[in-house]
């Protein structure tokens, strides 16, 4: 049986300010081509501090099978 675990997913409305770069801890976002926010799954841990500091309230944090 698959392990679930949180995951961070960014919606299309992303103005990719950066800010939840910032305040990643195991750096699991870029900018993809200055155009959106890119959550890497590999890293990302789920911890939800990108999704608290976003401006836009674009990130939300889901569960990944």
């Amino acid at each position: 049986m698959e392990r679930k675990f949180k995951l961070c997913y960014v919606s299309d409305e992303c103005v990719a300010c950066g800010t939840c770069m910032k305040v990643c801890p195991k750096n699991a976002i870029s900018i993809n081509n200055g155009i959106k926010a890119k959550v890497d799954p590999d890293k990302c841990i789920g911890c939800g501090k990108c999704a608290k500091v976003c401006p836009a309230s674009v990130m939300r944090i889901g569960e990944r099978i």
